[in-house]
This record gives C-alpha cells, structure tokens and sequence, in this order.
C-alpha cells in the first residue's frame, strides 16, 4: 500500500512541477506577443505583409521591397547609434521616410499611393479602427 502511494505522490508532484513550468514560460512572453504583435522594427516580410491592400503588380513588388530594405537599414543605423536620444533619433529618421514616400509615390500609381498614406495615418493612431479590428 505505501508503495502505491509513494508511485501516486511521485506523479502527482511530476504534475505538478510540469505544470509550473509550462506556466512560467507562459509567463515569459511578453505582453505584445500575447496579444498577436511584436513591438520593434518590423521585417521586410512583415511590412510587405502590411501592404497587401495596396494589391501590388509583380512588377512592383521586388522595387517596393528594396527600397523597404533600403529604408530600413538606414534607420537600423540610427537605432543602433547610442550617442543619441530619441527626439534626435526621430529628427534622423524623418528625412528617411520622406524620402521613402517619395520613391513610393513614384513606384505606386495615385490609387495605391493614397491608400499606403491611408494605412501609414492609421498606423501612426495605433493600428486598426475598431470597425476594421477582426472579431474572436
């Protein structure tokens, strides 16, 4: 009979352990991630993924993408930069986006290049309205 017992306590206490741990590296993950995104820089795929509604041609696609890659390594470099505060990071970074809305305005045609400014204002408010938010 103490012997069942001694098997039932092991197992139990294995449980239990198990379950902390998967607790804990639920735990780990931060509050972002948990809610779907990832604050930081995004990745060339994640921006393109972002610019779906725009509908790109094939043969926009490759330009829009380097020129993203472009932009962004300039504001990697920036970032990286440690000798500078963030209003003087922000003021490094604009003449980069300006620069990216104007080589995208040359690659998009009117239609598109109105959306992208549409998505970008959205983006800067906090993402998606309500109305447009998925339901779960």
């Amino acid at each position: 009979m103490s012997r069942i017992s001694l098997i039932a306590a092991m197992a139990l206490g294995g449980l239990v352990a198990c379950s902390t741990l998967a607790t804990a590296q639920d735990s780990n993950a931060t509050p972002d991630a948990k809610k779907g995104g990832k604050r930081g820089p995004q990745t060339i795929e994640q921006q393109m993924e972002r610019l779906a509604p725009l509908k790109l041609t094939d043969e926009q696609k490759p330009k829009v993408q380097a020129l993203l890659k472009e932009s962004s390594k300039k504001r990697q470099e920036i970032f990286n930069d440690s000798s500078i505060d963030r209003s003087q990071m922000r003021e490094k970074m604009q003449p980069i986006m300006e620069e990216q809305n104007k080589k995208l305005k040359a690659i998009l045609t009117e239609e598109q290049f109105k959306q992208y400014q549409e998505l970008a204002a959205r983006g800067k408010k906090g993402g998606k309205k309500k109305a447009d938010a998925p339901t779960q």
